[in-house]
């Protein structure tokens, strides 16, 4: 069986390395409340303890995902790119206006901050394309790069 590796840039892998960070530092605010919660007597009817608990296993879970994704990184060029791929900034031409999009991997999308995933249906449109070459979305629509950095 493969390691499945995970695509991010080095911002991207530094955005991670501060959330794990983080919620390694709120794993104690999390057992203070749940000291404090359990303090206050019957656990099967204490909403208090149930919250903090299922604020603890959902932390849990994030700081897991997060150290296996970081075992599994491979750091991507960010820019100096020809053909639009992972890494690349992109301005597209849609319709009269202009957008810029960075290509990043699944993990570190975030479409209202301009990152769009290589698998979604515009990173997959665009994909493998030059500056002034055209793209058609799944939609129908179509638009031309106007640059690939």
């Amino acid at each position: 069986m493969r390691k499945k590796t995970v695509d991010l840039t080095k911002e991207g892998k530094m955005e991670l390395e501060k959330e794990l960070k983080r919620r390694i530092e709120e794993r104690e605010v999390i057992k203070e409340k749940i000291a404090t919660a359990r303090a206050f007597g019957d656990l099967s009817e204490n909403e208090d303890y149930s919250a903090a608990r299922s604020e603890q296993k959902l932390n849990e879970s994030r700081i897991a995902e997060i150290e296996d994704i970081l075992k599994n990184v491979k750091i991507i060029a960010n820019r100096g790119h020809e053909k639009v791929g992972i890494g690349a900034k992109v301005t597209v031409s849609l319709s009269g206006k202009k957008y810029t999009y960075d290509i990043v991997g699944p993990v570190e999308a975030n479409p209202l901050e301009g990152k769009v995933s290589d698998q979604s249906p515009i990173g997959k449109a665009l994909f493998g394309k030059r500056a002034g070459e055209e793209y058609t979305l799944p939609n129908g629509n179509k638009g031309k790069i106007v640059s690939v950095e």
